[in-house]
Order: C-alpha cells, then sequence, then structure tokens
C-alpha cells in the first residue's frame, strides 16, 4: 500500500498551550480567572479547529478591486475574502477590541484583550492588521480627550455587533518617506463649515501610498494644513470618515491593491484623497506628537501577532514531530529535531514574555494604576518588544518551515504562509532600524538605562542577563561621548541586546513562578537554553564608516 503522510493538525489553541495559560493565571484576579479561561478556551477551540480549517480551505482567494460597475460608474468596492468577512463578525462579538474598553478586569483587562488576539490572529489571514489600527484610534480618541469625535467614533470601533462596529484605518505613509512622515505632501484647505459635529473641517488632497484595511469606516491621518511650515512640525492628525452620510465615497479613490509579498489577503491599498473632508484631532500642528498613543498601541499588537504567529508554527511543528517517522523512529525522537524545536520553543518563550510584559505596563498605565517608573519603562520597551519579537518571529519561522522539510516550502500545506506573513512584522510599524534609534530618544538625553536597570533588578536577572546590561551600558558611555555615528550604527545591536538581557530576566522569573505555583519545571528549561543561545549581541565590529566601504558599490580595483 502507498504511503501518505498524515499532516499537522491543531487542537484547542489554549488549552494546549501552556505558556499563554500560564501568562494569564498570574495576571488575571483570581474571582475572573474562570470566565476569562472560559472565553480564551472558546476562542482556542475556534482557532484550532473552524477558522483553521476555513483558513485552508480559502487559501488561494484575495481580495479583489472593483473600480467600475456595468454601467461606467466609479464604485472603487473591494471585495474581501471569506475568512476575512468571517472574522470581522467574531471579532466584533468576541470582544478582540472591546474587551480592552469595557474595562471588566481593571489594569488586567488588557491582558485579557491580548490573549484573546493572540489566539485569534493566527487563524484569521492577518485581521488583526485592522483591529490594531481601530484599537489605536480609539485609544488616541480618548487619550486626546476629543469629546465629540470620541463619542461619535469609539462606541462603534469597541461594539460587540457586528451591524454598529467599525474599524479604523491608518494612513500615514507616502511615497516620498515611508518612516520619515514629515515630508508628508497631503494638504489640507480650511472648510467654511464644520464635520462630523465640530468646526474648523478640511479638505485633503494627496496620495497614500501604503493604507492598510483600506475597507475601513474611517481613518486617522497626516496632511498639512495651507501654510503650514515644512517638516513634522507643520503636520496635523486628522480624522476622517470612509463614506458620507448619503453612501457616497469620501472623496477617496482606490488606485489599486497592493501585490506583497505576504499578508496577502489583507486588502493594502494605494489611495488618491481629492477632498476628503476631515477634522483636525486635539487642534492645528503637533500631528507627529498626537499620533503617539496610537503607535503605542499598535506596536503593542504588532508583538503580540509576532509570538502569535511564532507560536502557531511551532504548534504545527510539534505535532507534526509525533506524525512524521523517517529512519524507523518519529522525529519527536531524533535528538537533534528535539533540540532543533528546543531552541525555538526558548525564543518564543523569551518573546511571549516580553509582549505580555508590554501588555501588562499598558493596561497599568490606563486604568491608572501606573507609578512613574512603569511609564518610563513602557515608553523604552515598548520599542525594544516590537523590533526583538518580530525578528524572533521570522527567524523562528524559518526554522519551522525547515522542520517539515519539503513540505514547508509547498504553498497548498499552507506553511510557507506562515513566513511570508510574519516578514512584515519587522517592517510594519517602523523598521528595527527606526524602532532602535526610537529606543535612544525614549533614554532621552542623558541616555538612562535606569529603567531597564530596575527592571532586571526586579525580576532578579541571572547573571547572563545582568553582564550582557553592564556590557551594552559600559558601550553606551563610551561611544556617546566621542561618536554620535558609531552610537547610532550600533543601536540595534544594542536594543537587541538590551531585549535578549530583559527577556532572559522575564524567562527566570517566570520559571520561578512556575516551579513554585503550577509545579512546572519547563520554563526553567526554556530559560537554561535560552540563555545558552546568547544574549549580548555589541561583539566588535569595525567601524560603520569602514564596513560601509564593504557594500558599496565598485570595481575591485577600487
Amino acid at each position: 500500500m502507498s504511503f501518505f503522510q498524515d499532516p499537522p493538525k491543531l487542537g484547542n489553541q489554549y488549552h494546549d498551550d501552556r505558556v499563554i495559560q500560564s501568562v494569564v493565571r498570574r495576571h488575571v484576579p483570581a474571582d475572573g480567572l474562570a470566565t476569562v479561561e472560559e472565553e480564551l478556551a472558546s476562542m482556542g477551540a475556534l482557532a484550532g479547529d473552524e477558522l483553521y480549517r476555513a483558513q485552508l480551505a480559502d487559501r488561494q482567494n484575495e481580495p479583489l478591486l472593483v473600480q467600475w460597475d456595468p454601467w461606467g460608474n466609479r464604485v472603487d468596492r473591494i471585495e474581501l475574502t471569506a475568512v476575512w468577512k468571517r472574522a470581522a463578525q467574531l471579532a466584533a462579538e468576541r470582544g478582540v477590541v472591546a474587551t480592552a474598553y469595557e474595562g471588566r478586569l481593571g489594569e488586567a483587562s488588557r491582558i485579557h484583550q491580548f490573549a484573546l488576539a493572540y489566539l485569534f490572529d493566527p487563524s484569521t489571514d492577518t485581521y488583526t492588521c485592522p483591529l490594531a489600527m481601530t484599537d489605536g484610534a480609539a485609544r488616541t480618541l480618548l487619550e486626546h480627550d476629543d469629546r465629540v469625535l470620541a463619542e461619535r467614533a469609539v462606541p462603534h470601533l469597541t461594539h460587540r455587533d457586528p451591524a454598529q462596529a467599525w474599524t479604523s484605518g491608518q494612513w500615514m505613509t507616502e511615497r516620498t518617506g515611508g518612516s520619515d512622515v514629515g515630508l508628508t505632501e497631503t494638504r489640507a484647505e480650511p472648510m467654511e463649515s464644520g464635520a462630523y459635529g465640530v468646526s474648523g473641517a478640511h479638505r485633503l488632497y494627496g496620495t497614500k501610498w501604503f493604507t492598510s484595511a483600506a475597507t475601513s469606516q474611517m481613518a486617522l491621518t497626516l496632511a498639512r494644513p495651507v501654510g503650514e511650515p515644512p517638516g513634522g512640525r507643520g503636520l496635523t492628525l486628522f480624522y476622517l470618515e470612509t463614506v458620507r452620510d448619503d453612501g457616497s465615497a469620501n472623496g477617496i479613490a482606490v488606485n489599486r491593491l497592493k501585490d506583497k509579498l505576504g499578508t496577502r489577503k489583507l486588502p493594502t491599498a494605494e489611495l488618491t484623497l481629492h477632498g476628503a473632508v476631515a477634522v483636525p484631532v486635539a487642534g492645528l500642528g503637533h500631528g507627529i506628537r498626537n499620533i503617539t498613543p496610537m503607535l503605542n498601541v499598535t506596536r503593542t499588537w504588532n508583538a503580540v501577532s509576532s509570538v502569535a504567529i511564532l507560536r502557531r508554527g511551532v504548534a504545527l511543528a510539534a505535532d507534526y514531530a509525533v506524525r512524521r517517522h523517517q529512519f524507523g523512529t518519529a522525529l519527536h525522537d531524533k535528538p537533534l529535531h528535539a533540540d532543533t524545536l528546543a531552541g525555538v520553543q526558548a525564543e518564543l518563550e523569551g518573546a511571549t514574555l516580553m509582549a505580555f510584559r508590554v501588555v501588562a505596563l499598558l493596561g497599568r498605565h490606563e486604568a491608572g494604576t501606573a507609578t512613574d517608573q512603569d511609564r518610563q519603562l513602557l515608553r523604552v520597551l515598548t520599542p525594544i518588544a516590537k523590533l526583538l519579537t518580530a525578528k524572533q518571529a521570522v527567524a523562528g519561522l524559518s526554522e519551522i518551515l525547515e522542520c517539515f522539510g519539503g513540505a514547508g516550502y509547498v504553498e497548498d500545506t499552507g506553511l510557507p504562509r506562515l513566513l511570508r506573513d510574519a516578514q512584515v512584522l519587522p517592517i510594519w510599524e517602523g523598521t528595527t532600524n527606526v524602532l532602535s534609534l526610537d529606543m535612544l530618544r525614549a533614554l532621552g538625553r542623558q541616555l538612562d538605562l535606569g529603567p531597564i536597570e530596575r527592571e532586571l533588578q526586579r525580576l532578579q536577572a541571572p547573571q547572563a542577563a545582568v553582564r550582557a546590561f553592564e556590557a551594552a551600558r559600559a558601550w553606551l558611555v563610551d561611544v556617546a561621548g566621542r561618536d554620535r555615528g558609531a552610537m547610532e550604527a550600533g543601536a540595534r545591536r544594542l536594543a537587541l541586546t538590551l531585549g535578549r538581557s530583559l527577556q532572559l530576566a522575564l524567562l527566570a522569573d517566570h520559571a520561578r513562578w512556575c516551579e513554585a505555583r503550577l509545579s512546572d519545571p519547563r520554563p526553567g528549561v526554556a530559560a537554561a537554553r535560552f540563555s545558552a543561545a546568547g544574549v549580548s549581541c555589541l561583539a566588535s565590529v569595525p567601524a560603520w564608516d569602514e564596513a560601509r566601504a564593504t557594500w558599496i558599490p565598485g570595481s575591485a580595483a577600487d
């Protein structure tokens, strides 16, 4: 009889994941734990069964832009995939955004919400992208105390009824700048009348080159009011709704959908604004500063999405290791295969604990229970967590695909999508280099590593983490006073080193908790494996200006 390999299967993605269970049990108050775990188990069942099967069945479908109707009218309608339509319904009903704003668990409400998102993300074809921007928009309107706009939009952004729920776009990127939004060319011309219940309406004109979730009901975007100076100083953050009251488009044309490496189910578009009606958020000017609440939230979503998609790969590889037999035994029993998966698992655990440490700090900040030290740590840790977890996801999923051999390279197994979709994570919401420089800014002019040092002390960090941190501080002190270029060139290695030292400290701390509360020794094994893989990324390298000569084009004679 011919052999056919049994494919990997998924079970309940909450019940099968000891790491997220331990995080939830550690942070959620005892009187709410049973209800939260019931919700997470229900989401875990959906993620491992119905949604996963639907995702595989819908693999070849992608969103479609219909620009014209049969009679020649411009309609710019985007037709979504079946999984995205189902995901929109479930996200609202299950409160994947709303849970954070209902606040049933106080500061732990963010843990509850992001645990739902963590389970929901890998089976819904990146539907968490519009959810992240929706969450960011709601938080931005609330933090700026923009009462009229908040009362108009936030109830929709956080609604559990799919018929009432909105998502929000985040339209920042233009052809000019990428992360340098100070080069924004979109102009805002004042109107005599108001809009959306407030005065100061403008019409926006320009092109947004990369707008994810182009089917959202509203968006926050940057534009330069007429007469304002160039650069970031002259920008304003604007609120707009994509459809007018009569159902027509609000001066928005969809030029095309992007043909991307991954996240292909996500309708990312190029848009032209030709008189879109919008109103300022938090007044004119200070646009870049005013998007900060949004970026803090969306970068946290990025970190949680990174660990979620890596966890999906590990879950599939672990199941496959039992089902796949080679040379007389299951892969599960092959020492080298087991060692490889253990290494990925250790990185996953460190990344998960870091992502949810940011989530916990965000929850405290929003609940009003954060200390000054909590807020300082949140500002520094958010860019570090985003950049490091994204890198770990891409590297880990590359290993995961290799664990499947040739099947990991074949599209209809559904496995290559994991790596292609993960590659957006180091890019979206700021590349690794941009986030590294943001970390330097978060440290302030004094380059104060105090927030990280205090966190290592709180966690009783192991010596390997302390040594890596001290080496990073010595390096920073050495280069800060003598070579600004060297400090910028080493910012990525500094961020990775600080991040890995924190992840090791979090692993060791969590291992002690799991051993004491759950009698589970496995987190301690993961911590030891993570430490053995190395913490510091600041090994001596040639000066940046000398190293540049290695990649600048030129002949051998040059």
